[in-house]
C-alpha cells in the first residue's frame, strides 16, 4: 500500500482553485481510476502520465492505482494536472520522497514522451496558489517568466519529467536540449494559444511591433478629440456618430495610447485574462499598456460577455479589461448583444451563469461606439441625397436603445473633414504624447482627491458620492438641473454630467467643476452646444 499527494489548481474563469491530487496504490490487478469530476481532456491523462513515467526511465506500478482530485465538487479540465498526477503517482510508487511533494504545486502537460509542455492560465493559477498559502511551484520552463510574476513564490521551471524527478530525489539533473525544427515555430507553444484566436488579440495595435498610431494623423475633428482625451482621463464611455470617412475608427485606435501605463496591479488581472483566454504573446509575460479590443458586428453575446462548452470562457469584454473596447457599426451589433453590456457597464464585472457553473469575469472598460446617421450614411451630409426613407433611418438609431445610450457619458457627432485640414493647410492636431501628457496630470489630481476611497477615476464615483463629498462651484449645475427638469437628463444622466464636469476640471487644473466645465459636459453629452469652448477641457 502507498499513498502521495500533490498540489494542482483548477481555473473557474480567471480565478483559481487549488486541488489536493492523491494517489493511492493497493495491492490487486493493475488499473487506472481517475475522480474528482474530471473532464475528458483530464480523463486521457491517465495514458499520457502513464507514458511519460515509463518513457523517463521510471517504473509504471502494477497495481490498482486511484487518483483522486480534491475537492471533488468542483469540475476540473484541461490537461494541466498531469505534472502533478505523475509525480503523485511516483510518490506513491515510492519513486520519490512523498513528503517532498507534498506542499508542491504542479502545474503543466506531459507528452509521451515525458517532456513537460506549456499550458494557458499559468499566472492566475499560480496567484491562487500564492492566496493559499503555498511557496513553490513547478511549472513548464516555456511559462517560468509569467509565474515568476507572482511574488513571495519560488518559481521552478523544467522541461521534462526527467528533471524533476532528480530535482526531487537529489541525482544530478539532466541535460535536455530544447527540441526545435529549424525555420519551424516552437511547437511547445501551441497549447499557449487557442487556435484560430491569433496572438496577441486584445492587445493595443502597435503593441508588438512598437509602432503605435498618433492622433496627429487625425485631420481636424477638434470636439472629437476633445472628447477623446475627457474619455482617457475620466474613463467615461464615448459615442462617435457621423458619416463613414469621417475618422471615427481611427480616433477609437488612437485611444489605447492617450491611456495612462497600466499600473502593476492592472498589468496581473490583464495578464491573467489573456492568459487563460490563450491570447498571451510568447515572451511577453505581462501586458503593460491597455488593452484594445474591436469584435466584428457579426458577434454574438456569448463573445461579447463570455461563454463556451462547460465553463464560461472570456469573452470580448474581458478582453478589454483596464482598457478600450470599441464597437465599429454598433447599431449593426445585434440587439441582445448590445443589452448584454449594461450590466458590465455599471458594475465593472460580468456574471456568466452556465449549466457548469457560474463564472464571475472582470470587465472593466472604456467603450467606444461608433455610428453612422442611417443606413447609407449620408443621412447628415448636405446635398448628398440619402436614400433612406424617415421610417429606416427611425429604426436604424432605435438599435442603440436608450438604457445603453443612458450609460455613455459623451456622445459626440464627426463632421466631415474640411478640405483645409485634410490637405494639412488648417495645422496639425496635437501628438498623442502631448494629450497623454494631459491625460496622466488630469489622472494624477483625480487619484489624489479619491485617495483612501475604493475608487481611482472620476467615472467610477458613484452620483450621490460627488454631490455630498464634493460639492462644485455655486450655481454651476443650474444648466443641468433645468435639463433635469425638462426630461432631457435622467437622474442617472445628471449624475454622469457631474462626473464629467469634474474630469474636465481636473484636466483644466481647477480645484472644482465651475459653470463653464459643466456646460462643455452638457455639450459633450447632449450635442447641443452651451456656449463653453470645444477645446476647454485642453
Amino acid at each position: 500500500m502507498g499513498f502521495a499527494r500533490a498540489c494542482s489548481v483548477a481555473l473557474v474563469g480567471v480565478e483559481g482553485v487549488v486541488v489536493e491530487v492523491q494517489a493511492d496504490l493497493e495491492p490487486g490487478v493493475a488499473a487506472f481510476t481517475l475522480v474528482g469530476l474530471p473532464d475528458k481532456s483530464l480523463v486521457e491523462s491517465r495514458d499520457r502520465v502513464r507514458a511519460a513515467v515509463v518513457n523517463s526511465g521510471g517504473e509504471w506500478p502494477q497495481k490498482k492505482l486511484t487518483v483522486g482530485l480534491s475537492p471533488a465538487s468542483v469540475p476540473k479540465g484541461g490537461s494541466g494536472f498531469d505534472l502533478a498526477v505523475a509525480a503523485a503517482v511516483l510518490g506513491a510508487a515510492e519513486r520519490i520522497d512523498p513528503g517532498a511533494i507534498a506542499d508542491l504545486v504542479l502545474i503543466g502537460e506531459l507528452g509521451l514522451d515525458g517532456r513537460v509542455r506549456p499550458v494557458r492560465g499559468v499566472l492566475p493559477a499560480v496567484l491562487a496558489a500564492a492566496e493559499a498559502g503555498y511557496r513553490q511551484v513547478v511549472v513548464p520552463e516555456q511559462t517560468a517568466g509569467e509565474a515568476s510574476l507572482v511574488p513571495g513564490v519560488s518559481v521552478l521551471g523544467v522541461r521534462t519529467l526527467r528533471q524533476l524527478i532528480a530535482v526531487l530525489t537529489g541525482e544530478p539533473v539532466p541535460e535536455e536540449a530544447p527540441e526545435t525544427a529549424q525555420g519551424r515555430p516552437d511547437a511547445m507553444l501551441a497549447g499557449l494559444m487557442v487556435p484560430g484566436a491569433g496572438v496577441g488579440t486584445g492587445l493595443a495595435a502597435g503593441a508588438g511591433d512598437g509602432h503605435r498610431p498618433d492622433l496627429a494623423d487625425v485631420a481636424g475633428q477638434e470636439a472629437a478629440r476633445t472628447a477623446l482625451e475627457v474619455a482617457a482621463a475620466g474613463g467615461h464611455h464615448l459615442l462617435l456618430h457621423g458619416p463613414p470617412g469621417a475618422g471615427k475608427t481611427m480616433l477609437a485606435e488612437r485611444l489605447p495610447g492617450v491611456l495612462p501605463p497600466l499600473t502593476r496591479q492592472e498589468s496581473l488581472e490583464v495578464t491573467a485574462v489573456h492568459s487563460v483566454a490563450g491570447m498571451l504573446p510568447p515572451g511577453e509575460p505581462l501586458v503593460h499598456t491597455a488593452p484594445y479590443c474591436a469584435p466584428h458586428h457579426s458577434a454574438t453575446m456569448q463573445s461579447l460577455v463570455g461563454g463556451g462548452n462547460g465553463l464560461p470562457r472570456p469573452g470580448a469584454v474581458s478582453l478589454a479589461h483596464r482598457g478600450v473596447l470599441f464597437l465599429d457599426e454598433a447599431p449593426e451589433f445585434s440587439g441582445r448583444a448590445l443589452d448584454a453590456l449594461r450590466q458590465p457597464l455599471e458594475s465593472g464585472h460580468v456574471v456568466v451563469a452556465r449549466s457548469a457553473g457560474v463564472v464571475r469575469l472582470p470587465a472593466r472598460f472604456l467603450m467606444i461606439l461608433a455610428a453612422n446617421p442611417c443606413p447609407c450614411g449620408r443621412y447628415t451630409l448636405v446635398g448628398a441625397a440619402c436614400d433612406c426613407p424617415p421610417s429606416a433611418i427611425r429604426r436604424y438609431q432605435a438599435r442603440l436603445s436608450g438604457p445603453l445610450l443612458d450609460r455613455v457619458d459623451l456622445r459626440v457627432g464627426v463632421r466631415p473633414v474640411h478640405r483645409a485640414d485634410l490637405l494639412g493647410q488648417g495645422g496639425s492636431g496635437e501628438s498623442t504624447e502631448a494629450v497623454a501628457a494631459r491625460v496622466r496630470d488630469a489622472r494624477r489630481r483625480s487619484a489624489a482627491r479619491l485617495d483612501g476611497t475604493p475608487w481611482t477615476v472620476n467615472s467610477e464615483v458613484p452620483g450621490h458620492e460627488l454631490r455630498t463629498r464634493w460639492p462644485v462651484a455655486p450655481g454651476a449645475l443650474a444648466a443641468a438641473e433645468r435639463d433635469l427638469e425638462r426630461g432631457l437628463l435622467t437622474a442617472r444622466g445628471l449624475d454622469r454630467v457631474l462626473r464629467v464636469a469634474w474630469t474636465v476640471a481636473d484636466l483644466a487644473g481647477r480645484a472644482r467643476p465651475e459653470s463653464r466645465d459643466v456646460a462643455l459636459a452638457l455639450e459633450l453629452r447632449t450635442g447641443v452646444a452651451r456656449g463653453a469652448a470645444v477645446g476647454a477641457a485642453s
